[in-house]
């Protein structure tokens, strides 16, 4: 149930705002669940790639994509994927839970100054 309830918080917040669904999924399995931060990390790619697709057409139906800009982000990210991973096994747990936390914290103030 732990597991359902993460998802539809991931969902709604992810939707509602338009965040991505890691930065609520991750704390919340380390937090919830018991996860490592590598697990959470692949865990929840896992399962933004469901969600990512839902939320893709529900937006497109409304209008809301468009789909060369998501093609010039999307293209690029996918593809940093591997870099990303081969990094992230190589820096200590802890380094990446302050480096996770200082970008939430910074998209966070960013926000508030707005």
């Amino acid at each position: 149930m732990r597991f359902v309830l993460i998802g539809v918080a991931s969902g709604f917040y992810g939707a509602l705002l338009g965040v991505g669904g890691g930065v609520i999924i991750v704390p919340l399995l380390v937090a919830t669940a018991g996860f490592a931060g590598r697990e959470a990390a692949g865990t929840s790619l896992a399962a933004i790639g469901v969600t990512a697709v839902a939320g893709a057409a529900f937006f497109a139906f409304h209008g809301y994509v468009d789909p060369l800009q998501a093609a010039l982000v999307g293209v690029p990210a996918a593809l940093s994927v591997s870099l990303g991973t081969m990094l992230q096994q190589r820096i200590a747990t802890r380094t990446l839970s302050l480096l996770f936390a200082a970008l939430l914290a910074g998209v966070g103030i960013e926000l508030l100054l707005r």
